[in-house]
């Protein structure tokens, strides 16, 4: 009984753990663009997603993180097997990367406060994928363990999932290169303005 227990608040911790990192970088991602705007619009901006960030890190992912691993040590408690099995260790391995990832996080939040983050929007966009992918592989090894499938369909889901990754990523151009001719129209309204006066 205390495995299903367990189970099910891993499950929860999971959830909450991969909800709270898909959305923080998200946030990193307009705390950075926010540097395109103009005063004092900029700073009110990276004021706000200052504390977003900090609330969303403390308040739900670093706890849902804390969960998560609790919960799983309660289950290879329960089943101490899994600790002689490749896939367990592969998937370790891989929560390792995650937690790693987590950590990161609370820096770039800090720096970001600081106004030290030298990282483009470009870039977290990327850095945002990956806990998308550390999902994809950590589900994979739960589900499939040490039979996992190398047929069509696999190579399919594998190719949808880049598809899906790379159209993200060209939203997200579209969306910067539009910005970006925004401000330089409204730059180029601005002096027309002040050339007429």
């Amino acid at each position: 009984m205390a495995y299903y227990w367990f189970k099910s608040f891993h499950i929860f911790g999971v959830v909450a753990w991969f909800a709270g990192l898909f959305y923080l970088a998200r946030l990193f991602i307009y705390h950075v663009e926010a540097e395109m705007e103009i005063e004092p619009a900029q700073s009110i901006l990276k004021k706000q997603y200052t504390i977003m960030e900090k609330r969303l890190y403390n308040i739900i992912t670093t706890p849902a993180m804390v969960l998560t691993v609790v919960m799983a040590a309660g289950l290879l408690y329960t089943m101490p097997d899994y600790l002689h099995q490749g896939w367990m260790h592969a998937k370790l391995g891989f929560v390792g990367l995650l937690l790693f990832y987590h950590f990161y996080c609370g820096r770039m939040i800090k720096q970001l406060e600081a106004g030290e983050c030298k990282w483009n929007s470009k870039t977290l966009r990327l850095f945002n994928e990956g806990p998308t992918l550390l999902l994809v592989i950590i589900v994979m090894l739960v589900i499939f363990k040490g039979q996992f499938p190398t047929g069509a369909t696999t190579w399919l889901i594998v190719a949808l999932t880049i598809s899906f990754l790379a159209t993200i990523q060209l939203y997200a151009r579209k969306r910067r290169l539009d910005k970006e001719r925004e401000v330089a129209e409204a730059a180029a309204t601005g002096k027309e303005q002040v050339l007429q006066s």
